[in-house]
């Protein structure tokens, strides 16, 4: 969902290119699917950062059908690699598959469980951090990330704007929705307050942090 008037939203998605070849297969159908794969405003945002930043390692938290690791692997330099994270068995399968197809099981390993349990064992660093993952962990899972992500590296968070039900009052929430509602606040609060981080939010899609780490803690 966009977060701008209906018919703006209309009409920068129509300005949008599609990706090309198998890619562009994979995502059409994953669109057709309603499978949770990134939307074509945030595709090219991503691509953005990435042609600026040119990171050698990428982490990713929420792989789905592999499509943002395969759009990602694009960016990478010839000794660049991927890790990325899922714990959804069916959506590990389709992203193997098509990890096959594209020719990039060399670049992207998959980890596959929780990411609660999976970062803390993690030592590596990495120049940037896609975070697409269950939005009421994005807060219990940030210390891990920012201790994984190298000093001027870079972390896309997507989808921290609840619909714009994070801008209301938690008692206006409904009350199965209000968890998230309280973390994903929790979560915008820290990465905009904390001096050691720089942090943009964009309200395209349903919302994106940029957060950049400044320095270690």
């Amino acid at each position: 969902m966009s977060l701008v008037e209906n018919y703006l939203a209309e009409y920068i998605d129509k300005m949008q290119t599609d990706c090309n070849g198998d890619l562009g297969e994979l995502q059409k159908w994953a669109y057709e699917q309603g499978l949770p794969i990134i939307p074509k405003d945030v595709v090219k945002l991503l691509g953005f950062v990435l042609g600026l930043k040119k990171p050698k390692a990428i982490l990713e938290i929420g792989m789905a059908v592999g499509f943002s690791a395969s759009y990602m692997s694009q960016y990478l330099p010839e000794d660049g690699y991927i890790k990325t994270i899922d714990r959804y068995p069916l959506m590990i399968e389709r992203a193997k598959a098509n990890f096959k197809k594209f020719g990039l099981e060399d670049k992207i390993t998959i980890l596959e469980g929780n990411a609660n349990d999976i970062l803390p064992t993690m030592n590596e660093k990495f120049d940037f951090v896609f975070m697409d993952a269950a939005k009421g962990q994005y807060i219990t899972i940030l210390p891990e990330v920012l201790r994984l992500t190298k000093v001027g590296g870079v972390i896309m968070a997507d989808d921290i704007l609840q619909e714009g039900r994070v801008a209301q009052d938690y008692f206006e929430i409904p009350k199965r929705q209000r968890t998230i509602h309280k973390r994903l606040n929790e979560f915008l609060q820290e990465i905009t307050h904390n001096e050691k981080l720089r942090t943009s939010i964009l309200t395209i899609g349903d919302g994106v942090a940029l957060i950049e780490k400044l320095e270690d803690w």
